[in-house]
């Protein structure tokens, strides 16, 4: 497996005083892992089939040169009759956030959970099935309007899970799936590899400087292709499927202590004055880091930088952004689990009965 340890090495050098470097990456898709939470998925379309034989392969984030980067959904002509499309998943392992590829095979296999969309509801697939070497696609999870499909039926697919963007499964923040019995056994079969066609589409749309979290924020101009690598025929995403924040002046202010903590450490001022001074220092760091990339922008401005050098600078910003919060929240935290706890409360003595009256 290839680790990617983004996070280590980007904190080379304190707020106040250095400047970030850019973590370099290796590019792979199987085993790749990274320290850095994938973003949620954005909300789009389906764009219509091209026509019958074609199967949905819903978009997802991928690891490239830009960072995080969207590979748009797009309907693609399976390897072979008799095979489904099981998406890949990020999960969470030691760590790392590692990318599972995904795969053809006759039957449906774990994809972490997530919610795709259009008949990937998070497990299983309820898009269509097949029988006699022709693929029958249910329209109510499918866009077949104004294409001759023969092979046509209608069955609702009701989710009783509560809908979420959630890209990962596993981790902080991530989704709690577990392979089933059957699961477990499709991943242990023989299963087929994505088509040249979806590779070059990856890594098409890994060349694509718009299409990295850290310049469409989440949500992607080229959501879904009609086929792969078409990206001229496309439909953009309506929105993100949650926030994605870029920059240091886009974070919310560091957080106070909970009514409870205060409480527990009422009389205590050495606390208060700890909690203070951490929340004033945090607040300079994040105004830092801002002014930082202001400069950047400034700069990149002043030299009319080409998109790729925008979303090499806008990754470096995100990296940056995301190490300051994630290691702002690990200092609250421990300030948090250090501050003196309230005396516990004595149970008030029982009332002495009343004098018998005479």
């Amino acid at each position: 497996m290839i680790k990617t340890p983004v996070a280590a090495v980007v904190m080379a050098a304190s707020l106040a005083l250095g400047a970030f470097a850019l973590p370099t990456t290796v590019l792979a898709q199987v085993g790749l892992s990274v320290t850095i939470a994938p973003p949620p998925l954005p909300v789009y379309a389906q764009p219509p089939i091209p026509g019958p034989g074609y199967l949905w392969v819903p978009g997802y984030w991928s690891y490239g040169p830009y960072g995080f980067f969207w590979v748009p959904g797009t309907w693609v002509q399976p390897p072979g009759a008799g095979l489904l499309w099981t998406p890949g998943y990020w999960g969470w392992s030691d760590g790392f956030f590692v990318w599972n590829q995904g795969y053809w095979a006759p039957q449906i296999g774990f994809y972490g959970g997530v919610n795709y969309g259009f008949g990937y509801p998070g497990r299983g697939y309820e898009g269509g099935y097949w029988r006699n070497n022709q693929f029958y696609y249910n329209r109510e999870v499918n866009n077949i309007r104004n294409v001759e499909v023969n092979n046509v039926y209608s069955r609702t697919v009701v989710n009783n899970v509560t809908v979420n963007r959630i890209s990962y499964v596993g981790g902080p923040g991530g989704l709690t799936a577990q392979p089933t019995v059957e699961e477990q056994r499709v991943m242990n079969q023989h299963r087929v590899a994505p088509t040249a066609a979806q590779l070059q589409h990856r890594d098409s749309a890994a060349a694509r400087p718009e299409l990295a979290v850290s310049v469409n924020h989440g949500k992607p101009s080229i959501a879904a292709t009609s086929r792969p690598g078409n990206f001229d025929a496309h439909v953009g995403a309506s929105s993100a499927g949650g926030p994605v924040t870029v920059h240091a002046r886009d974070l919310p202010a560091p957080q106070v202590a909970p009514a409870a903590a205060k409480t527990a450490a009422n009389g205590q001022a050495e606390y208060q004055r700890q909690e203070s001074a951490l929340q004033q220092r945090q607040q300079q760091e994040r105004q830092a880091l801002a002014q930082m990339q202001e400069r950047d922008h400034a700069y990149q401005a002043q030299q009319n930088a080409n998109a790729r050098a925008q979303a090499a600078m806008e990754q470096q910003h995100h990296v940056q952004t995301q190490m300051l919060q994630q290691r702002q929240a690990g200092e609250l935290q421990n300030l948090r689990a250090s501050a003196p706890h309230a005396p516990p409360r004595q149970a008030a003595p029982p009332p002495h009965p009343a004098p018998p009256r005479r």
